[in-house]
């Protein structure tokens, strides 16, 4: 059993540990199953052999999540559609006591478009590139979690660091949220040029669902694409239970909304709760992703609350 020092010791790494998980895994709940199993472990050690708590605890946390991606890969080869990373939702106002989850997403590097790009990375590019460029962990230590040599370490973080520049440059939350914003307007009016007016050129609008609820199956590309296809939403379920149930939120510490499930009536279906997150390059909204897969609520934290809550 530890000792009440060794618990606090601990407690004082859990943010960087939920941090590093996150990045890792894309997922919620596998980054807070990592760290309690980092935790575990610790229980389980000879402490006096450690010399850099942090430094240990985040190799532990490196190796379990190497696991968890190289699950998540199995996971993908059945999932229908695409794959989005499990989004962290918080009030637009901040709590007066935070969630643990509210001060992950206050780094850049754990935005919604950054964040996508991670899940495009081998499992190994993934955790040579942020756990060395992200988080300052040695090659060396890299290299004995993946099991290969230095140089091959130093190889997988650069492969990951060009996968990473495809990312839009961060912008800041007032541009973001200027940006959806004029996109909410747009598609208000019904007007498909006004709503074009509002998106980049090179535009996707990319859906998660895995077949539980209703969303595009493959990324939609391009302005008048994304348009369209809004308005066909709007046709099928009617524009009142798109956006009366939808409340601004905070995902990955950006501008987006939460919809709750409206119920449907004689003339339209039901509306599934989801999740909207949006990324934007050069004022224009270039990326919009809708997370409908109930599976990937458990990062939803409003009121103070987890409403999706596994446990």
């Amino acid at each position: 059993m530890a000792s009440t020092d060794v618990v606090d010791d601990f407690e004082t790494h859990r943010r960087h540990l939920l941090a590093v998980a996150y990045r890792l895994t894309g997922s919620v709940t596998d980054a807070e199953d990592a760290v309690q199993e980092s935790w575990l472990r610790l229980d389980h050690a000879d402490v006096r052999e450690i010399r850099d708590l942090r430094a240990w605890l985040t190799t532990v946390v490196g190796r379990i999540c190497l696991d968890h991606l190289r699950s998540a890969a199995v996971r993908r080869e059945r999932y229908v559609g695409q794959w989005l990373p499990e989004p962290i939702v918080t009030d637009v106002n901040p709590s007066s006591r935070p969630d643990p989850l509210e001060t992950l997403v206050q780094d850049e590097d754990a935005r919604m478009a950054a964040m996508v790009v991670l899940d495009t990375m081998s499992p190994q590019q993934r955790i040579a590139f942020v756990l060395h460029d992200g988080f300052s962990v040695p090659f060396d230590e890299i290299s004995a979690i993946l099991g290969v040599e230095t140089a091959t370490a130093r190889q997988l973080a650069s492969r990951g660091r060009r996968a990473a520049a495809a990312a839009p440059p961060p912008v800041s939350a007032d541009q973001h949220a200027e940006a959806v914003l004029r996109l909410v307007e747009a598609m208000a009016t019904g007007d498909i040029d006004r709503i074009v007016a509002t998106l980049d050129p090179d535009v996707v609008m990319v859906g998660d669902a895995d077949g539980k609820t209703g969303t595009a199956i493959n990324v939609i590309r391009g302005p008048e694409k994304f348009a369209r296809f809004f308005l066909g939403l709007v046709r099928r379920y009617g524009w009142e239970a798109l956006l009366a149930t939808r409340t601004p939120v905070l995902v990955n510490g950006r501008l987006g909304f939460y919809g709750e499930r409206a119920d449907g009536d004689g003339t339209h279906p039901p509306v599934a709760p989801r999740v909207s997150a949006y990324a934007v390059r050069d004022g224009r909204v270039c990326a919009a992703y809708d997370v409908a897969n109930p599976d990937k609520f458990h990062g939803i934290v409003l009121g103070g609350q987890r409403p999706f809550d596994a446990s």
